[in-house]
């Protein structure tokens, strides 16, 4: 998959629409994670340098629609200051007059942030005219932002009917990445599945089926199929109504050669409050006043021991309570194993933010070859969906895709 890209093209001068994702956390009117501002700075740091005048474009949580004081992206922008040291300017809307004097006011290098473009519902709705509006002050597009790639929305896919548009350095990134663990993964590959839901990933396991060679299945997502095996999960968290997924994916799964490993063990409580006392039992005899929060030693050992044998190792979903201690251990054990064997040559892939807080959390974030941005788009990627925020990007888009080329 071939981006046009903000490299080779001359921007010096040229107004430059930027699409990032500063969807981040707050706390108390501050930023609290900066995580994804410092994902885009090779973007707006080659953007500067080529002297561009460049407008950030972004989203902050849900305003549905209506102007939120509590989802002003001004705090952001002091924030982007911090880490910088640059001086950034901010408009206090995303659209209209005030856009265009501003970016009609600033020098070349210069950078500013809009306002929440999801303050107007023609946003989310991907209105035409809206769109139109949001590119009119601007020469050039670019999206920046993987992680909203899955989104037809107005500054994701509606703008690039009306500016040429260009992927950035993070999107350029993640395609290149993540579509050579799709396309042509180094064998074996491992596919690592946690988290909570089946239901939000079968298309992406069905998919991943035809590449990898074995899955490991840890977190709720391992108790459908340990009901589709016969086995009591007590208390544990399973998705209603799985386990004839499950089991069909167990079946897929055997027709084509691809190994499932399942927890053999698990560490978990009767309870969640004040100080939860760990128990370690076997996965076909937990107590029914039991709940699994973790994959077990036995398990977190088995499933390094696949992991240290692996060429490509895709990654979606922890695979325990990891926020609560002592429920991150098999997470952990596993992440570790990971950092090893990517140390070895072997690419390994990170995809969702629930993943990537708890390569932070729990201190492995650093020896991963990628961890990608996205959530859901990282999910609809590998499903082998196309993705509205990227197809107006290619390098030989398809009609009616998008503005051609610069």
């Amino acid at each position: 998959m071939e981006l046009r890209t903000i490299e080779g093209n001359k921007l010096k001068g040229k107004k430059v629409l930027v699409r990032v994702d500063f969807n981040v956390p707050m706390d108390e009117g501050r930023v609290a994670d900066d995580t994804r501002l410092r994902a885009h700075m090779e973007t707006l740091e080659l953007l500067r340098r080529s002297g561009a005048r460049i407008a950030l474009v972004s989203h902050l949580g849900r305003p549905r629609g209506k102007v939120s004081a509590g989802l002003s992206l001004l705090p952001v922008a002091r924030s982007l200051e911090e880490l910088t040291g640059w001086r950034i300017g901010f408009c206090e809307e995303c659209v209209g007059d005030k856009v265009s004097a501003t970016i009609g006011s600033m020098g070349e290098g210069q950078i500013c942030l809009l306002e929440n473009v999801r303050f107007h519902p023609e946003e989310e709705a991907n209105d035409p005219v809206f769109a139109r509006k949001l590119g009119e002050p601007f020469d050039v597009f670019v999206m920046d932002a993987f992680s909203a790639a899955h989104r037809s929305h107005a500054s994701t896919e509606g703008v690039t009917r009306f500016l040429p548009s260009l992927a950035g350095k993070l999107m350029e990134k993640e395609v290149k990445v993540l579509s050579a663990v799709m396309e042509n993964p180094k064998r074996p590959m491992v596919l690592i599945l946690g988290g909570a839901k089946v239901s939000d990933k079968i298309g992406f396991i069905r998919n991943m089926l035809e590449k990898a060679n074995v899955m490991l299945i840890g977190g709720a997502m391992a108790f459908p199929f340990l009901k589709a095996s016969g086995m009591d999960v007590g208390k544990s968290f399973c998705e209603e109504g799985t386990e004839t997924v499950a089991s069909e994916i167990m079946e897929t799964a055997r027709m084509t050669g691809v190994r499932i490993l399942l927890p053999l063990d698990l560490v978990g409580s009767t309870s969640l409050e004040n100080n939860p006392k760990q128990i370690v039992v076997r996965s076909d005899a937990i107590p029914e006043d039991m709940m699994g929060l973790d994959i077990g030693p036995e398990t977190a050992e088995l499933f390094s021991t696949e992991v240290l044998k692996a060429e490509t190792i895709l990654w979606n979903g922890p695979l325990g309570l990891f926020e609560r201690d002592p429920f991150g251990e098999g997470t952990k054990r596993v992440g570790l194993s990971v950092v090893e064997r990517t140390s070895a040559g072997a690419v390994s892939v990170l995809g969702g933010g629930d993943t990537a807080a708890a390569a932070n959390l729990l201190g492995f974030s650093k020896g991963i070859y990628h961890i990608s941005t996205g959530g859901g788009a990282t999910l609809e990627f590998f499903e082998g969906k196309e993705l509205p925020g990227i197809t107006p990007l290619l390098a030989c888009p398809k009609s009616g895709s998008g503005v051609e080329p610069l």
